[in-house]
């Protein structure tokens, strides 16, 4: 066994070592209940230390994956998965109450849909006969694959965009697996594969996308599955070009990763939505959700594209919640029908781009690096990000800090929430003035970066 594990690890720091044990377990070349080798045995066949060694068996035991037994020694057991979200807690758990409150990533209120007609209209329905009913109503199946970028072969909506992140997740993902994310990236996205006891590989991003250099490199470790938002990237604001889309689809058709598509903003993003299942419908799984758009309470995201993994999500649902809500369900289709909804999403989408605009104008004209981008939220380089984040908490702003986005160390930074800054232009101006201050660069420093 010693052999055998010292020829599977390929990386010998604390994270490598513990992702090749566990890609061993997750294909049965250690079968539960093996005896593993003591840390000092493996540390010197592997020529590390054995604070390496510990360092790795402390990530396997947090996932459930080894216990140790005492006197008897350390032994392969079924995984279980760790605690909470760490990196998604460090985002959402702030020092209190800000007057304005930039750090939330949820869409303004007062450019959402009105549901009132519609909800009274479903509220008369009963839309359930059977518990065995199909799980999307028929009228929004039938508008979900006229409206989908490609043909999905299969399709199913669950309860939001993390709900299916983490089901498609637990599909494509074992243990020890490689996956591939984009850098910077959602945190919970990040605190989810750390449960699943998967080895994230970043991959960074510009403003058309995922680098193409970076995701050559990341598929020669051949990962199970590539994640990524195609536009109003969380939180860099990033929009994946047709052409980038193009040069990846190029390296991903060489590849055997499933491609999970994460179009979390919708239609208040301005972008252009490109997909890679235009070209790889079966093995693209496209996720969208309609919280920002027409509303966070409405807790649906569909699901839809190859076709097995998006029925072996809606299999396994079946053992749980069964269904989303079809009186949500009803919701949706009502809003999605409604021409009142496609000119309130206009506005939406209009208003948006102008508070990011005046933002990122007034950023640049004080020396702050960010990038024009898409959508509700941008990212803003700051000096030193926990001054920064004081700095503003002290004026009644709170920010989402940098940090738990990241997949390795990178720049302090910080996600502002600017679609939440309503008012005039010279309001929102003011505003910017103080993000940019509290930014702590000088136009000169700002270059040197």
């Amino acid at each position: 066994m010693l052999t055998d594990i010292v020829e599977a690890v390929d990386d010998r720091s604390a994270r490598g070592i513990a992702a090749a044990i566990g890609r061993m377990v997750t294909t049965g070349a250690l079968t539960t209940d093996a005896r593993l080798p003591t840390v000092r045995a493996l540390s010197r066949a592997l020529g590390v230390s054995p604070t390496t060694v510990s360092e790795a068996w402390q990530t396997l035991a947090a996932v459930g994956a080894i216990e140790a037994r005492g006197r008897l020694g350390t032994f392969v057991r079924q995984p279980v998965g760790p605690g909470g979200p760490r990196r998604y807690r460090r985002v959402t758990e702030g020092p209190g109450h800000f007057a304005l409150d930039l750090s939330s990533g949820t869409p303004d209120p007062a450019l959402l849909p009105d549901l009132a007609k519609v909800v009274a209209k479903v509220s008369r329905q009963s839309l359930t006969s059977s518990y065995l009913d199909q799980a999307v109503l028929p009228d929004l199946n039938e508008y979900l694959r006229q409206d989908w970028p490609f043909v999905p072969e299969q399709l199913t909506v669950v309860d939001g965009a993390m709900d299916a992140l983490d089901r498609v997740a637990q599909v494509v993902v074992r243990l020890g697996d490689r996956v591939v994310v984009e850098h910077p990236t959602f945190p919970p996205l990040l605190d989810l594969l750390e449960q699943l006891g998967a080895e994230v590989i970043g991959v960074d991003v510009d403003i058309e996308g995922m680098s193409v250099e970076g995701l050559r490199a990341a598929l020669e470790m051949q990962p199970s599955a590539v994640f990524l938002q195609p536009r109003a990237h969380n939180p860099t604001g990033a929009t994946m070009s047709p052409r980038r889309r193009k040069a990846l689809a190029t390296l991903l058709a060489a590849s055997s990763a499933v491609i999970v598509e994460d179009d979390h903003s919708g239609d208040i993003a301005s972008g252009q939505l490109v997909s890679f299942g235009s070209s790889m419908p079966s093995r693209t799984v496209h996720i969208r959700s309609f919280s920002k758009s027409h509303g966070p309470d409405l807790r649906l995201a569909a699901i839809g594209g190859a076709g097995n993994v998006v029925s072996a999500v809606a299999n396994r649902r079946l053992l749980g919640p069964g269904w989303s809500s079809r009186i949500l369900q009803a919701v949706l289709v009502g809003l999605l029908i409604d021409p009142a909804t496609a000119i309130t999403l206009e506005r939406a989408r209009s208003e948006y781009a102008r508070r990011r605009q005046l933002v990122v104008e007034v950023l640049a004209e004080h020396g702050v690096p960010t990038a024009a981008g898409d959508g509700i939220n941008l990212w803003m380089r700051v000096a030193d990000e926990r001054s920064a984040l004081i700095t503003l908490a002290a004026q009644g702003i709170g920010a989402a800090p940098g940090e738990p986005f990241m997949v390795r160390p990178d720049a302090d930074s910080l996600r502002l929430t600017v679609g939440l800054l309503d008012g005039t232009a010279d309001q929102i101006r003011a505003t910017a003035r103080r993000l940019a201050d509290a930014a702590g660069f000088t136009p000169s420093r700002a270059g040197q970066r």
